[in-house]
C-alpha cells in the first residue's frame, strides 16, 4: 500500500498537536517514526489508521482518499504500547482470530509457526490473564503480523518487554517485515531501534516532521541540530565554537582543521555549534587528534557500556565507552575525539558540515 499524507494538521482546541506536514510512505517498506515522548508519533499514527480525523489535510491509500474512513472499514493491523487481547480466548485463538474471520485454511499450522517466531509456542493453550505482560504483548504482535494486512502500524510495540527480549525481537521483526508485503509504520523513541530496523525514518519533534529519508542517510546527515539530537541517545554533545579564517576555534580545544570548502560563504564566520555523538568520544588518545580536559561529574554503568559525564571548559560532555569503568566524582580526566567525527551546525541550527559517511 502507498500511504500519502497531504497537508495533515491536528489541533485540539487552540493547541497544535501536529503542524502541517506532507509525507509519502515507501510501499512495502518500514518507516520508523522517531521522536521523544509527545513528539506527535501516536497522534500521526491514529490519523493514518482512521481512529482520529485530521483538523486539515487528506489521507490517501493507493491514491484513494480515505480521510475520515473509520478503522473498521480499512484492512490494517495495529499494535499499541499496551497489549490488547481477547481475554476469553486462548493464545492460539487470539492469534488465529484474523485468519478465521477470513475463512482461511491451515490456520493451526500458521498459528504455530507465528507463535514459534515470537517465542510463545509453549503458551498456546493459556488465557491472556495467565501470561506476563511481555508474553501478552507478543500475542498481540503475533495477531497483527499473521493478519498480513497491507498497512501495519506499531506504536512502540516492544516497550513493555525486557531488554534481552527486545534485542532479540528487533532483529526478528526486521526479518519478518522484509518477508511481508506490508507497508509498516513503527514508532519508537530509541535511535538504536530505528537503525536496527533500517528502511526509512521520519524524525519528529513537538508535532513537527523534521526530516524523512533512508534511515542511515538521515543518521549520517541530519538536516538540523534538532534532527541530530533526536537521532542520538544520549543526546548529541554540543560545544560552542567560532568560524574564523576558514578554521573552527573551540574554547579549551583549539583549532579544528575541517574541510569546509562546501560550506556557504555566508556561514564561514561567526558562531557555530560543534556536535559530537557520545560514541565518538574516548578516554584514551588512540588515533584522535583533539582533546579537552575536564572533571568527572557522574559515571553510570548501563549494560555493557559506561556513560561518563564530564565537565569541561568547552561545555559538558557525555562519553559512551565500552566496558565497566569506575571513575570517582571530581576526578581529572581527558576526553579525546577525532575532528573528522564532528558535526558543524550554523547559528540557525542548520547542518553546515557532516563527517564522512560510515564506510566511505
Amino acid at each position: 500500500m502507498v500511504l500519502e499524507l497531504v497537508g495533515i494538521r491536528k489541533s485540539v482546541g487552540t493547541e497544535p498537536w501536529l503542524h502541517p506536514m506532507d509525507l509519502t510512505l515507501r510501499e512495502s517498506d518500514v518507516t520508523v517514526l522517531l521522536g521523544a515522548t509527545r513528539a506527535g508519533k501516536t497522534s500521526l499514527m491514529r490519523i493514518m489508521a482512521g481512529l482520529d480525523a485530521p483538523s486539515a489535510g487528506r489521507v490517501l491509500a493507493d491514491g484513494k482518499d480515505v480521510t475520515g474512513v473509520p478503522v473498521r472499514q480499512r484492512n490494517i493491523a495495529m499494535v499499541y504500547q499496551q497489549f490488547i487481547n481477547y481475554p476469553s480466548m486462548t493464545v492460539a485463538q487470539n492469534i488465529a482470530s484474523p485468519l478465521r474471520l477470513r475463512g482461511e485454511r491451515d490456520v493451526a499450522d500458521k498459528v504455530v509457526a507465528m507463535a514459534r517466531a515470537l517465542h510463545i509456542e509453549d503458551y498456546l493453550d493459556r488465557l491472556p490473564a495467565e501470561l506476563s505482560g511481555g508474553q501478552q504483548q507478543r500475542v498481540a504482535l503475533a495477531r497483527a503480523l499473521i493478519k498480513d494486512a497491507p498497512l501495519m502500524l506499531l506504536d512502540e510495540p516492544l516497550v513493555n518487554l525486557d531488554y534481552k527480549l527486545r534485542e532479540e525481537l528487533r532483529e526478528e521483526l526486521g526479518t519478518m517485515f522484509a518477508q511481508q508485503r506490508a507497508t509498516v509504520v513503527y514508532a519508537t523513541t530509541e535511535p538504536g531501534e530505528a537503525l536496527m530496523l533500517g528502511g526509512h525514518v521520519a524524525v519528529m519533534d513537538r508535532g513537527e516532521l523534521l526530516q524523512y529519508g533512508p534511515t542511515l542517510e538521515v543518521f549520517e546527515r541530519p538536516a538540523s541540530l534538532r534532527v541530530a539530537r533526536a537521532f542520538s541517545d544520549p543526546p548529541m554533545n554540543l560545544l560552542s565554537a567560532q568560524v574564523h579564517a576558514g578554521c573552527i576555534q573551540v574554547g579549551g580545544v583549539g583549532e579544528l582543521a575541517l574541510p569546509l570548502e562546501t560550506v556557504p560563504a555566508a556561514a564561514m564566520h561567526g558562531p557555530v555549534s560543534l556536535g559530537l555523538r557520545a560514541t565518538d568520544l574516548a578516554l584514551e588518545p588512540q588515533a584522535h587528534d583533539c582533546h579537552v580536559a575536564g572533571v568527572v561529574q557522574l559515571a553510570e554503568i548501563s549494560g555493557s557500556f559506561t556513560y561518563v559525564h564530564v565537565q569541561t571548559a568547552a561545555g559538558d560532555l557525555i562519553a559512551q565507552v565500552p566496558g565497566v569503568r569506575h571513575h570517582a566524582l571530581g576526578q581529572a580526566i581527558t576526553v579525546h575525539f577525532s575532528s573528522r567525527r564532528a558535526f558543524v551546525f550554523g547559528a540557525d541550527d542548520a547542518l553546515l558540515w557532516a563527517p564522512p559517511r560510515l564506510g566511505g
